[in-house]
């Protein structure tokens, strides 16, 4: 077994180009799978029949795994099979009528323009860490980018004569997203000025750095978000996604083209981008009193 899942690991790596991350995930779903057959007494792959793989997704269940979370165990080792078959390593796929368990449809929680305008009135663009949360701030809601991609930005990633970034998101895609007046300045400001302060001795070329001159992970940008939210009147909870939440949501309130907005978030499948075609009640309402006779 050690073998197929090498061979497969590496399958991910060089054919799939996968990131690090998603790897990682495919590894825990399949060494969880594995310790299953061991309790099982099975010590094949080829051992496994779809009574077993009933069996599992009953342990799941009575686990209390996440709806989400039991259909990526499934999608991950429904994959390691069909790979397997294709490398001649097994003939059957018991995973393959396994049916994903339903999920529960969810829209995006978003911020509205009012909303936002608060939110980017809070920092003090007097100092480096405010000029650098100003331009977080307007970059994440301003392309719409994920928090690793963020994070990930280099000096040379910003062209700022044609107002572009380069972003490499999933699967190591390269892909040029647009950015706005607003992000442009903040830029431009915290280029000249908050970074090269916030540096101080510190050498290397990611655009986001921390007080100590060090590059910005993940669990950075959400503290930055959480004190900047703390420091206005709204009450709800925000994320990074939440602001791609809202990039997306208000293109596409504004009649932005669904298949534009799919190239903007790096998206490979239009379904996923059609979670937020969903309207606000603004929006909503001005339809109605635009088109409807009696309005």
């Amino acid at each position: 077994m050690q073998e197929d899942i090498r061979l497969f690991i590496e399958y991910l790596q060089i054919e799939k180009n996968c990131s690090q991350h998603t790897v990682i995930n495919y590894q825990v779903d399949i060494d969880d799978f594995v310790e299953f057959m061991r309790q099982q007494g099975l010590d094949l792959f080829a051992a496994v029949s779809y009574v077993h793989v009933r069996h599992y997704l009953t342990i799941l269940h009575e686990k209390k795994y996440a709806r989400k979370s039991v259909a990526r165990k499934v999608s991950t080792l429904r994959s390691l099979y069909r790979f397997l078959i294709r490398e001649e390593r097994l003939e059957q796929n018991p995973f393959k009528t396994a049916s994903l368990p339903r999920q529960n449809k969810r829209l995006p929680k978003f911020f509205y323009a009012e909303e936002l305008e608060e939110l980017f009135e809070v920092s003090d663009l007097n100092t480096p860490l405010g000029q650098r949360n100003q331009t977080l701030l307007e970059l994440l809601y301003g392309t719409g980018i994920r928090v690793s991609e963020c994070c990930g930005l280099t000096l040379k990633d910003i062209d700022l004569s044609i107002e572009t970034i380069l972003v490499r998101g999933k699967g190591r895609k390269e892909r040029y997203v647009p950015i706005g007046s607003y992000a442009i300045e903040s830029l431009d400001h915290y280029l000249n000025s908050g970074r090269k302060t916030l540096m101080k001795t510190k050498e290397h070329d990611k655009l986001f750095v921390n007080y100590k001159g060090d590059p910005l992970t993940d669990r950075g940008v959400r503290k930055v978000l959480k004190k900047m939210i703390e420091s206005t009147s709204l009450t709800m909870n925000i994320t990074p996604h939440m602001l791609r939440h809202t990039f997306a949501t208000h293109l596409l309130n504004e009649g932005a083209d669904l298949r534009a907005v799919q190239e903007l978030l790096g998206h490979s499948q239009l379904s996923t981008t059609q979670i937020y075609t969903h309207v606000t009640k603004d929006r909503l309402q001005q339809m109605y009193r635009n088109f409807h006779p009696r309005a």
